[in-house]
């Protein structure tokens, strides 16, 4: 089976495992991740898309209905078309973003990568990722894959998730410690 040391539990690692190895079978890992990751970049951008993945109102048909068009709009490849076919038609598009994450983790691991999630309260700048990149690929000996996203809520500093690990430097963590330690004081 792909992959023995990502977790694949549940049912989005199923789906993501058994995709992985179609797409390892047919040469088409990294056109698969393409895909998937212009599916999830959809996702993000349209309520409407996320509306139709996540809500029970809309039955099996159209569900299919409307993911197979938008796949066939954004030219994904057979493979990936059949695949988000099958998740819609078994009723399981509410999964469908974890089992893009299993799969990009499947990926990664298959790559000899390690993927890091950086949270930030401003947007990076590209010397910033850089130097990121290359102070965690120091730390953990491998190629690192890093993703970034932006959080206004953190005030300043980063939350740095690698693997099971994570770690928080971020103004809004310091100072809720600060208020929990002023409360224990006093």
């Amino acid at each position: 089976m792909a992959g023995a040391d990502v977790n694949l539990s549940g049912v989005a690692g199923r789906y993501a495992s058994a995709l992985f190895d179609l797409a390892k079978e047919a040469g088409a890992i990294d056109v698969v991740a393409a895909d998937l990751g212009d599916v999830e970049r959809l996702m993000g951008e349209s309520a409407d898309l996320r509306d139709l993945i996540k809500s029970p109102l809309y039955d099996r048909d159209q569900q299919t209905g409307a993911m197979g068009a938008v796949l066939e709009r954004g030219g994904a490849n057979d493979l990936t078309r059949k695949f988000v076919g099958l998740v819609a038609a078994n009723r399981r598009l509410f999964a469908l973003d974890g089992m893009i994450n299993s799969y990009k983790a499947l990926v990664a691991q298959h790559r000899g990568e390690v993927s890091a999630e950086v949270t930030s309260a401003h947007p990076l700048t590209d010397a910033q990722v850089q130097k990121l990149t290359e102070t965690l690929k120091a730390a953990t000996g491998s190629d690192v894959r890093l993703s970034t996203k932006t959080d206004n809520s953190l005030l300043g500093g980063l939350v740095v998730k690698l693997g099971s690990r994570m770690v928080d430097t971020s103004l809004r963590t310091k100072l809720n410690r600060m208020k929990l330690a002023m409360k224990e004081a006093g």
